[in-house]
């Protein structure tokens, strides 16, 4: 064999190589994208709701947790509330591309009514909530930045109103109660473990509100 077709020969087999090499890489690059979705699938997130209560009555405002700071201080800024406390928390695990679904039986977020006092009837009739996100998926903003997105979030509750008092023939007076409904459906996104301000819902004859705060970060347990 000629010089001139041993190199023409190694020419071929190192194209040849070259090429296979390549198709090893972008095979083994095409995988990738599979296995990084099979981890994300395993991700769980710890998601937090806050439901604040806003009121302009005087009460006892309760120190509030450090991370609902930076809400507070928009709060303040921006809506003409006095007080603020927090009427409950809600601290639940979803897996990344899950959903979320619950409801749950309380105390009035909000007086039936003004005038209500301690140990009568009304302080302790319940309200009833319900809390759902069709889908929780971490994922991209325009900018790069990884976030969390929330897809058909949506809370209710329906709150209890006093809306009169029914006279005994003994003299004694009872609460008339009726339920009022009220709640958002919104889809919105957050950087992980930074609180956002979900929403305002105006209630109760006094004026004050519910508004939600939601927060999520990926779990640092399996």
């Amino acid at each position: 064999m000629t010089l001139r077709k041993i190199f023409a020969t190694f020419l071929l087999t190192g194209v040849f190589l070259v090429f296979s090499n390549g198709q090893a890489v972008w095979a083994q690059s095409s995988d990738a994208p599979a296995q990084s979705e099979t981890r994300d699938e395993e991700i769980n997130l710890d998601t937090q709701l806050y439901l604040l209560i806003a009121t302009n009555q005087e009460v006892d405002e309760a120190k509030l947790p450090a991370a609902l700071d930076p809400v507070l201080k928009q709060l303040r800024a921006s809506l003409p509330f006095k007080n603020y406390r927090l009427g409950a928390t809600l601290i639940n695990r979803v897996k990344n591309n899950g959903r979320l679904n619950l409801k749950w039986l309380g105390a009035p977020l909000v007086s039936s009514t003004a005038g209500a006092s301690k140990g009568t009837f009304t302080e302790f009739t319940p309200s009833f909530s319900d809390f759902r996100i069709n889908l929780v998926k971490l994922s991209r903003d325009s900018s790069g930045q990884q976030v969390v997105r929330m897809e058909g979030f949506g809370f209710g509750s329906r709150i209890p109103i006093q809306t009169g008092t029914t006279l005994a023939a003994n003299g004694s007076g009872a609460p008339i109660i009726n339920y009022e409904s009220t709640g958002l459906n919104t889809d919105i996104s957050m950087r992980e473990n930074e609180p956002v301000i979900v929403g305002t819902l105006n209630i109760g004859p006094s004026g004050d509100a519910i508004i939600l705060v939601m927060s999520a970060r990926r779990s640092s347990k399996p």
